[in-house]
């Protein structure tokens, strides 16, 4: 059935706002968007009051690890990090994530409608991430957008930190990117062999699908000198390069931008619970925006509650980002650098019906969620 989203103030993430507005949705699509005046409204089709309200595309947190690392469980819903081998691109998301995680419940309340899962950062190597809607779900199936969507990478403490405890590699930055590159090798020279004489090697499968740039590769790095690590890892090897965090971003934001290499920044609330983190600061995402750096921002759920990516568009923009940039940061941004623009992240026809009915601005703190959407389905 035809759905009518009318007389609210329309924010699209794709042009104009509509205020007032509407937006048509059917079949989990949305069908057109534009000034009330301007509507034709289709037979039988069912009208949703939204005045004095503001309609907006679902939110997208571009980083996180919802359903992998399960609220309230520990040990039993804990599924982040492989640490026996510190070089696993062969594990994947999907076979760790619980779409009963009571986070995802959370994330839709808080609209956020598409989330970015993979596995954590003990690992040079950790795995493979995707993509994934918020609705209600008895199967991770019902839930993909987009598997696999990049392909999970650590350097800085993390790895080190981990296997120094095991007496193995990798005990320093160094060895964590030879690491790196030898798999990336490792999967050059498996590239060259005759597809008919190949074994199938399931290590190796994914770094190929990074080196055709098939697949981004998402990077963890905190510090500056870790960040270029990645840039030269990436221009070394042709891959397509995510930053994740980019805590220190903002002092070589130039070099960034030069390359066109976008930057996933968070999680900024909270305490600096490690010497990387020591210049963490809201206003990186605006220093890297005024260099021309895409940005997104995250929660990294657990590590702030998903329904809190709001308010960490809220204070970004308290310390300078513009609010525009703050809204494309938890939307169209995230939804580009995911892969999954196409499908989410704006109010366009076409796109997935993924909406919010909201009492005000979202990037005000008393403003509430009052409807949710996602593929045309009403979820809150």
């Amino acid at each position: 059935m035809t759905k009518a989203i009318v007389g609210g103030r329309v924010i699209t993430m794709a042009g104009p706002v509509h205020d007032p507005g509407y937006v048509l949705l059917d079949r989990g699509r949305i069908l057109a968007v534009g000034d009330l005046a301007e509507l034709e409204m289709p037979d039988g089709a069912e009208v949703i009051d939204a005045a004095g309200r503001v309609i907006m595309p679902g939110l997208v947190e571009a980083h996180c690890h919802v359903g992998i690392l399960e609220e309230i469980y520990r040990e039993e819903g804990d599924d982040t990090n492989e640490i026996s081998d510190p070089v696993t691109p062969q594990l994947r998301a999907i076979d760790a994530i619980n779409p009963e995680d009571l986070a995802i419940a959370d994330a839709r309340r808080g609209g956020v409608t598409t989330i970015g899962v993979g596995p954590g950062s003990a690992n040079a190597i950790g795995g493979e991430n995707l993509v994934m809607k918020t609705h209600p779900a008895a199967t991770m199936e019902e839930l993909v957008v987009l598997n696999p969507s990049g392909l999970k990478m650590a350097l800085g403490e993390n790895p080190k930190r981990i296997y120094s405890a095991q007496q193995k590699a990798p005990r320093t930055r160094m060895a964590t990117a030879a690491l790196i590159r030898q798999t990336l090798v490792s999967a050059l020279n498996y590239m060259k062999k005759p597809e008919a004489d190949r074994d199938r090697d399931l290590k190796l499968e994914p770094m190929v699908r990074a080196l055709k740039r098939e697949s981004r590769v998402h990077i963890h790095a905190h510090r500056s000198d870790d960040i270029m690590t990645a840039v030269r890892i990436a221009e070394e090897f042709g891959l397509d390069l995510v930053m994740i965090h980019g805590t220190e971003g903002h002092k070589i934001a130039g070099e960034l931008a030069q390359r066109g290499i976008p930057v996933v920044v968070g999680p900024t609330l909270g305490t600096r619970a490690k010497v990387e983190l020591k210049d963490k600061s809201f206003k990186t995402p605006s220093r890297l925006l005024e260099s021309g750096v895409k940005v997104a921002l995250m929660t990294d759920h657990p590590v702030i509650p998903i329904q809190y990516l709001c308010l960490c568009a809220a204070l970004a923009v308290k310390e300078g980002m513009p609010e525009e940039e703050a809204l494309k940061a938890i939307t169209i941004n995230a939804a580009e650098i995911l892969g999954v623009d196409r499908r989410v992240g704006s109010l366009e026809p076409g796109k997935d019906a993924d909406i919010l009915v909201l009492s005000g601005s979202i990037l005000e703190v008393a403003t509430q969620v009052e409807k949710v959407f996602i593929g045309g389905e009403q979820v809150v």
